[in-house]
């Protein structure tokens, strides 16, 4: 029995951006660039993560001067 192709529930756009990563991961000699990579390729792929902003760090200010 063949799985039909047509069948997949994830969007070809993102199949697409997810390979461009992985192949950029893949490419790179620095270990903080793969690493930059494979977040980009994990945030790609769960959307609905939670992401800090401003407002969960109100007292903070860059440097720490104030």
């Amino acid at each position: 029995m063949t799985a039909d192709i047509t069948a997949l529930d994830v969007p070809t756009a993102l199949v697409q951006r997810v390979a461009i990563l992985l192949d950029a991961t893949t490419r790179t000699h620095s270990p903080s660039d793969a690493l930059a990579y494979r977040l980009d390729e994990w945030l790609v792929t769960h959307p609905d993560a939670p992401i800090s902003t401003g407002a969960d760090y109100p007292d903070w200010t860059p440097g720490g001067v104030r």
